[in-house]
């Protein structure tokens, strides 16, 4: 499932992202420490944070990850929301817990 149909059936807002909403997902991973995100999450996971800074988009380029979505309307700020732009990582956020999320996207992706 590419990352704009995973935006369209969660309905995910897009905070960042032209070209990387065509990544492919394949998976998901939940978490928010970063270095067990950069050790853990496989490459094509939608990443489930609630860090919106730039460290993140660094963690998200070096996973190979194939968006990130911010949950509990956690926010982007300025410097992240540049580095996403520069390095093509896709942010995208909900409003709903991370849990909730995994859960749908595992249905989604008929886990």
């Amino acid at each position: 499932m590419k990352v704009c149909d995973l935006c369209e059936k969660l309905d995910l807002k897009i905070l960042c992202g032209e070209a990387p909403l065509d990544n492919e997902v394949k998976g998901c991973y939940c978490g928010d420490l970063l270095s067990w995100v950069m050790s853990r999450a496989k490459s094509g996971d939608a990443w489930l944070t609630v860090m919106g800074n730039v460290n993140s988009i660094g963690v998200a380029v070096l996973a190979d990850i194939a968006c990130i979505i911010l949950v509990e309307n956690a926010p982007l700020d300025s410097d992240a929301l540049k580095k996403a732009k520069e390095n093509g990582i896709a942010v995208l956020q909900s409003s709903g817990p991370a849990y909730d999320i995994a859960v749908s996207i595992s249905k989604l992706l008929g886990d």
